[in-house]
Parts: structure tokens; C-alpha cells; sequence
């Protein structure tokens, strides 16, 4: 597995954390388990990613609550909530909440794989979007007041000339404001310099 195969099992049960860290880490996923959702919390950084295994009903707080958390302190982590109850409306508001997953307990081994192997490459997925994001909104503040504009007709699909009649420009000044957004933007095609503005959160006007 992959340095970012993380996976964090939050269980007030001490054996169901030795087996799932036994069986996970067998598997070749790096583990961490936490006694308590307010232990996870405490522990808990805004870059963490990975997979968090977290069951429903714990003591102080439960998975539900501690899912709201983490989306909203970790959003890089991935969740599946655990349960040794089958419950739909519980498992309906866990998806609702941002869960990847909901199993039951006892686990099938398979099923319990799948799920995490699911999180995590959900949770690499979304971390390098957030890179790309970042370093997208990084160039973009590079940008002058005109190329903004014309990066955001761009976006908008608008052909030269009418980014050039709505900024009351020529259209060889906007051939040459685009070149400038390609060069600074480091992208190799007009699509992908879209991409990267959408991705950075330019709209068009």
C-alpha cells in the first residue's frame, strides 16, 4: 500500500480495535486506533487523510456525531461507519452525513477490505484535488485585473471576440492575454487552463 493508506479505527471495544488493526495491517495499511471519538478529535489535524473506521455507538459520542465533525475538521479523511445493529435509517442518515460506507458487525473480511481500499482511493482522489486546487488558486492570484477578466470569459466558453467586445479590447489583445494566462498558468491546452480555473473556483462573470 501506498505511504497515504492511512486508516484510523475509533472503537471503545479494546478487541475489535486489535482485530481490525490486525487484519488491516496484515493487509499493508498503516493503522491507528483511538479509544474514543474525543480522543480521535483531540488528535485530529485539517490535512489528515485516509480512512476513518469509526463505530456508531460509542460512550460520550457516536460515529454520527463524530462524522459531522470530521467533515467538517478533516475533510480530507474518508469515513465508514461501523454497527453491530442493523439499522437503515442510521445507515441513511451516515450517507446523508458524508460516510463512504456503513457495515455491519461481524465483519466479512472481504467486504471490510473493499470498503477501506474504497476510502482511502477516495481520500488520495480528493487530496490531490485539493493540491491542484491550491496551487491553481496560488497562480491565479499571480494574475492582473485584465487577465482575470479574460481567464473568466474563457471559462464562460466565450470566442475572442467577444471577450474583446465585452472589455472593449481587440481581439489580438486578447491572443495575447491569452498566451500570458497559458505561460503563467503553466497549462498546455486551452481545456486544461479552463480545468485549472474551474478547479481554483474562477466563475464566469
Amino acid at each position: 500500500m501506498a505511504d497515504e493508506a492511512k486508516v484510523f479505527v475509533v472503537d471503545d471495544e479494546e478487541a475489535v480495535r486489535d482485530s481490525l488493526q490486525a487484519l488491516l495491517g496484515v493487509s499493508g495499511f498503516d493503522v491507528q486506533c483511538f479509544e474514543s471519538a474525543a480522543s480521535f478529535l483531540k488528535w485530529a489535524k485539517a490535512d489528515r487523510t485516509g480512512c476513518l473506521l469509526a463505530d456508531v455507538r460509542m460512550p460520550d459520542m457516536g460515529g454520527l456525531e463524530l462524522l459531522k465533525k470530521v467533515a467538517d475538521a478533516c475533510p480530507g479523511i474518508c469515513v465508514v461507519m461501523m454497527t453491530g445493529h442493523a439499522d437503515v435509517p442510521m445507515a441513511v442518515e451516515a450517507m446523508k452525513a458524508g460516510a463512504i460506507d456503513f457495515i455491519e458487525k461481524p465483519f466479512a473480511p472481504d467486504a471490510l477490505l473493499a470498503a477501506v481500499t474504497r476510502a482511502t482511493e477516495q481520500s488520495r482522489l480528493q487530496g490531490r484535488q485539493a493540491a491542484e486546487r491550491d496551487e491553481g488558486a496560488a497562480k491565479i492570484s499571480s494574475l492582473s485585473v485584465r487577465e482575470r477578466q479574460v481567464l473568466s470569459g474563457l471559462v464562460a466558453g466565450q470566442p475572442n471576440k467577444v471577450i474583446a467586445h465585452n472589455l472593449q479590447i481587440s481581439p489580438r489583445t486578447v491572443e495575447i492575454y491569452r498566451a500570458r494566462l497559458m505561460d503563467k498558468m503553466q497549462a498546455r491546452s486551452l481545456p486544461e487552463l479552463v480545468r485549472m480555473a474551474v478547479l481554483a473556483g474562477v466563475r464566469p462573470d
